[in-house]
């Protein structure tokens, strides 16, 4: 089996733990929950999940309550997508392909359906409690709990998007620390906590757990500067989603501020010390070193 055949498969496994754990769409709230089923079942790449199970792999057996953390934070990545395409940031009509949650369900429902998304993704993460059977995997559960929680709040995730809202003003000067601070944060601290919550539910000791924390920053913050690549050099069609909306918007990027040149050699140059770090561990995963090569070369 080839890596895109074998990309094909496992994104399909994944694509059904998360459609598993997906709430069912009853209720007098049956209206946000059909926006959040709408925003999840685009589809994507269902990057953080994989990069979750595939790390966890390097590791040795996760338990059941892996699957509860690749949903949840699935449902994470797909909130900040739905807030990021409203009026009030982004302003993107098309997400993957079709017109974004706001542009179907209304300003009003897409606020709430990425609220409720963000709150169903810790009740589907602390479900993986129920399935722990002793005490480490307990203790497993909480120390994953407690990164899902920091890497997508204000000291991870929400503060970059912050940081990122903040240097679109007119008046902001922005610098070469406070983009890298909006990379590692607004995009690479999902990533982060995708894999170290991999790392740490298959028993990686601490020593390998900071290893993969500094690798998923590099496959992070190296996935952003090529998604700012892609707006530049991409299209509709290939891409799912308009493309200039950076320049459009008058958003500052990596490519902006260094060069199109620049930004790419600088993408080839994180993922290969994200791959070498990833060669370093006794039980190799070929998959896993191939998908962070694919960043350098994805076209949507």
């Amino acid at each position: 089996m080839n890596f895109k055949e074998e990309l094909e498969k496992k994104t399909g496994e994944v694509e059904a733990v998360v459609k598993r754990y997906l709430p069912a769409q009853e209720g007098y709230q049956r209206r946000v929950l059909e926006a959040m089923d709408y925003a999840v079942s685009a589809g994507g790449k269902r990057l953080r999940p994989l990069l979750m199970r595939e790390t966890a792999a390097l590791f040795g057996e996760a338990g059941e309550g892996l699957s509860c953390f690749m949903a949840a934070i699935e449902f994470i990545h797909t909130y900040s997508l739905i807030h990021d395409d409203l009026p009030a940031l982004d302003n993107d009509d098309y997400r993957r392909g079709r017109k974004t949650t706001h542009v179907v369900y209304g300003e009003d429902i897409a606020v709430i359906a990425g609220d409720g998304l963000l709150n169903y993704a810790y009740e589907t993460a602390l479900r993986a409690f129920d399935k722990a059977e002793t005490i480490e995997a307990y203790q497993r559960t909480a120390h994953a709990m407690h990164i899902l929680g920091r890497k997508a709040g204000v000291y991870g995730m929400v503060g970059g998007q912050c940081a990122d809202l903040l240097a679109d003003k007119p008046e902001a000067e922005v610098t070469k620390d406070v983009l890298l601070f909006i990379h590692k944060n607004k995009t690479a601290a999902l990533i982060q906590a995708a894999m170290t919550i991999g790392a740490v539910l298959a028993g990686a000791d601490e020593k390998a757990v900071a290893q993969i924390e500094r690798c998923a920053e590099n496959i992070g913050v190296a996935f952003q500067i090529q998604d700012d690549i892609l707006d530049v050099t991409g299209s509709l069609e290939v891409l799912g989603k308009p493309t200039g909306s950076d320049e459009k918007n008058h958003k500052l990027t990596y490519v902006t501020m260094h060069g199109l040149e620049e930004s790419k050699r600088q993408v080839e140059a994180l993922s290969g010390e994200a791959v070498g770090i990833l060669r370093t561990f006794p039980h190799r995963n070929a998959f896993l070193e191939t998908l962070a090569e694919q960043l350098i070369y994805r076209e949507k």
